[in-house]
C-alpha cells in the first residue's frame, strides 16, 4: 500500500510516499528556518502563508520521486493535530482536496504519532509493544504503547517541554535559532559540572517532568551576570544545562521502564536528536540488558514520511477521516477519535 502523506503542524512544508508503513518511497522537506531566524523563533502567521506558497510544488515532488502521477497512490494522510492551527490546516484542506479529487481515501495522523512511527522506517524489526520517550519542542510524554493506534501517556510535562526549554535557554545565551542544536553543539566544548542546575521532580508523580525552575535558573544566572558586568563561559552553562536536562529526561523514562517491566524502549521527537540524550540512553540500556531504538537524525525533526508510516497503522485500524476532517492545535496522543473521525 503507497500512501501519499503531507505535514504542515509547524514550519516544515513536507510530503512523502511511504510503501506499507516501512518504506520510503520519495521524502521531500521545505523548511522555513532561514526566514524565521531572524525572529528568534517561529511566527505563526508567516509559517502558514509559506505553506501556502509551498505545499503543491512540494506534494508534486514527492510523487514524481516516488515515480505517481496524482491518483496513482492508494490513500492520503494528513497530520491532523496538534500543530500551529493555520499551519495545519493548510495541510488538511490541501490533503481533503486531493482526496476528493483523486478518490482516495484520507487518513488523519496525530503528529506525536507519527514521530514514534518514524522509528518504523529505521528499524523494520521493531514492533509493539514497548516505551516510548517523545520529546520535542511542544511535548515532553513518556507512553506506553501496546499496539500501532492505541497508546497511553504514563508521564508528561507539567509546565515548559524539554524543546521549549533548550530553545529559551539557548535564546538568552545569544545563540541563533533554532537553538536547541546549537546549544547541544556549544556544549560539547563546555564543563558541565561548572555550574550545580535543578534537577526539579513533581511530587507524587515520578514519571511527571517540571523543566521551567530549569530554565529560568538558566535565565536569570545570565541575566544577573549581563546586569553585572560579568562575563560568563556560555560553552559551561551550555554543558552544565544539558547535562541537568538529559539527567531528568533519562531518570524518569528508565524508571517508568523499570517499574512497567519494559525492556524495548524507544526515543523519537525533535529532542532526539539530541547527542548527549541519545548517548546516555544508550548507554543505560546497554547497563540493564534494554533494546533502545532512536530514528536516525533525518527522522529526528519534522517530515511526512513519519506521517505515512503511522498512516498505515491507523488505516489498518480503520481510521479513516470524512471529507470535513478539521484540525486542532491541542489534542493528546492518547485520546479517542474526535467526532470528525470515523470508522
Amino acid at each position: 500500500m503507497r500512501i501519499l502523506a503531507i505535514e504542515s503542524s509547524c514550519d516544515e512544508t513536507a510530503a512523502a510516499v511511504i510503501e506499507d508503513g516501512r518504506r520510503i518511497c520519495s521524502s521531500v522537506v521545505a523548511t522555513q528556518i532561514a526566514e524565521h531566524r531572524k525572529y528568534g523563533g517561529v511566527v505563526p502567521e508567516i509559517a502558514s502563508r509559506r505553506h501556502t506558497e509551498a505545499i503543491s510544488a512540494v506534494v508534486a515532488q514527492a510523487l514524481d520521486e516516488a515515480g505517481l502521477r496524482p491518483g496513482e497512490e492508494d490513500a492520503v494522510a494528513v497530520t491532523y493535530a496538534p500543530g500551529l492551527i493555520g499551519a495545519l490546516l493548510v495541510g488538511v484542506n490541501f490533503a481533503k482536496a486531493y482526496a476528493y479529487a483523486n478518490g482516495r481515501p484520507l487518513i488523519p495522523v496525530h503528529h506525536l504519532r507519527g514521530h514514534i512511527a518514524a522509528n518504523y522506517l529505521a528499524h523494520p524489526e521493531l514492533e509493539p509493544p514497548f516505551l516510548c520517550l517523545v520529546v520535542s519542542g511542544g511535548h515532553s510524554h513518556i507512553v506506553e504503547v501496546t499496539d500501532y493506534v492505541t497508546m497511553r501517556i504514563v508521564g508528561r510535562t507539567r509546565d515548559d517541554a524539554a524543546g521549549e526549554t533548550f530553545d529559551k535557554a539557548a535564546r538568552a545565551m545569544g545563540l541563533p535559532y533554532p537553538g536547541g542544536v546549537a546549544l547541544d553543539k556549544l556544549a560539547e566544548s563546555g564543563n558541565p559540572n561548572a555550574y550545580r542546575m535543578p534537577r526539579p521532580h513533581v511530587d507524587g508523580s515520578p514519571y511527571d517532568f517540571s523543566f521551567s525552575g530549569l530554565k529560568t535558573f538558566v535565565v536569570n544566572l545570565i541575566h544577573h551576570a549581563e546586569q553585572t558586568g560579568e562575563a560568563l563561559p556560555r560553552a559551561d552553562i551550555a554543558a552544565s544545562f544539558r547535562r541537568a536536562a538529559v539527567d531528568m529526561l533519562a531518570e524518569n523514562f528508565l524508571r517508568a521502564a523499570r517499574d512497567l517491566g519494559y525492556k524495548r524502549l524507544v526515543m523519537a521527537g525533535g529532542v532526539s536528536a539530541n547527542s548527549a540524550l541519545r548517548a546516555r540512553l544508550q548507554n543505560e540500556c546497554c547497563k540493564i540488558g534494554a533494546q533502545m531504538y532512536m530514528p536516525p537524525l533525518a527522522l529526528c525533526g519534522d517530515n511526512a514520511a513519519m506521517i505515512g508510516a503511522q498512516a498505515y497503522y491507523e488505516f489498518g485500524a480503520e481510521n479513516v477521516a470524512p471529507l470535513d476532517l478539521n484540525a486542532f492545535a491541542t489534542l493528546s496522543i492518547d485520546a479517542p477519535n474526535p467526532e470528525n473521525r470515523v470508522k
